[in-house]
């Protein structure tokens, strides 16, 4: 797949939302406060309904798409707001590489626009989940690119999981354990695995599992994100398409996660 080149008028649409940093997040609505101590440290957001959003506006695709890139900048600013310290935002799945050529090449072109805008600010360290390979050269030059700039950045941590599938980052750590096996041992898998050395191998290694997982559309799935690591957490359907998505639905979201009892089996 070739990669995409990046609009500028994408670029200037999603460059233009992104909010001004705040220096200290002020109290968040009435039903949520910042600072409290109920704030889940890791969110993650199943992005959906941007095509729907765009059928049901009568507007091509694109525009669903790019209203969504916008949307994720102004919810990255309500999450720090709010204390979350650290967002995963899946933008592109492994299906999704499937989707008609017209129509990736569009997706493709936001993605990197939203992945150039967030970097470019310098408030988030972006961190990226997925196989860097399936994606298009310029797009994964583009993810690379916003990783290594950011790695310095002690603020939020943002996880991009572009052209990511929860099976395939399992069968990717089993692999990788199973090679280092073979390196020191001469075989495969060691005789015992652990859970603690299959979440090392994971692409979000080093980070706590999400402690909300949010999915927009009215979707009641996680279709396979995160598969791994969302085996504890608590979850939230959203009916809002993700472009309608507000600063509400987050506070609800998290409202209602922090009225949760999380007694993780005892």
């Amino acid at each position: 797949m070739s990669g995409a080149i990046m609009t500028n008028q994408s670029a200037t649409s999603v460059a233009s939302t992104l909010p001004a940093q705040s220096d200290s997040p002020a109290a968040f609505g009435t039903g949520f406060t910042a600072g409290t101590g109920h704030a889940p440290k890791h969110v993650a957001f199943i992005v959906d309904g941007n095509r729907r959003w765009a059928n049901a506006h009568q507007v091509p695709l694109e525009e669903g798409h790019r209203r969504g890139a916008e949307n994720i900048c102004r919810a990255l600013e309500w999450c720090e707001a709010a204390g979350v310290q650290i967002t995963t935002w899946w933008l592109l799945s492994t299906d999704n590489l499937n989707r008609s050529p017209g129509e990736l090449h569009k997706l493709v072109d936001i993605i990197g626009g939203l992945v150039r805008t967030l970097a470019a600010s310098r408030r988030w360290r972006i961190r990226h989940l997925g196989d860097i390979d399936v994606l298009p050269t310029r797009l994964a030059t583009e993810v690379q690119a916003a990783v290594e700039s950011s790695c310095d950045i002690r603020g939020p941590q943002v996880n991009l999981a572009i052209g990511y599938s929860g099976r395939a980052d399992i069968v990717a750590a089993v692999r990788s354990l199973a090679l280092k096996a073979a390196a020191v041992h001469g075989a495969g898998l060691p005789v015992e695995v652990t859970e603690r050395q299959i979440a090392e191998a994971l692409s979000t290694r080093g980070q706590p599992d999400p402690d909300l997982v949010i999915r927009t559309s009215g979707e009641h799935r996680l279709s396979g994100f995160m598969a791994w690591q969302t085996s504890l957490s608590e979850l939230h359907f959203c009916p809002a398409l993700w472009p309608d998505f507000r600063r509400s639905h987050l506070e609800f979201a998290l409202t209602d996660y922090a009225r949760r009892m999380r007694r993780f089996g005892t």
